[in-house]
């Protein structure tokens, strides 16, 4: 995910989306938020990235059949 974000530097939102997401997936996520952020800052640039890991009872069935190396 990461990844892709930074080939594409005009999305603002990340939504995560799965039955379970690790710790360390999470805090890469979040520590890619930050890092976004304070690149801009030292840029004098105005991104952000919003960073949403959903998981568990929020995702539906079809989210939850739908396998990531496919994508």
């Amino acid at each position: 995910m990461i990844e892709w974000m930074g080939a594409h530097p005009k999305e603002k939102e990340l939504i995560v989306m799965a039955e379970v997401v690790e710790n360390a997936a999470k805090r890469r996520l979040w520590d890619f938020a930050r890092a976004v952020k304070l690149m801009a800052d030292m840029t004098g640039e105005e991104r952000e990235v919003r960073v949403e890991i959903l998981e568990g009872g929020f995702i539906s069935e079809k989210v939850k059949g739908i396998d990531v190396e496919e994508l």
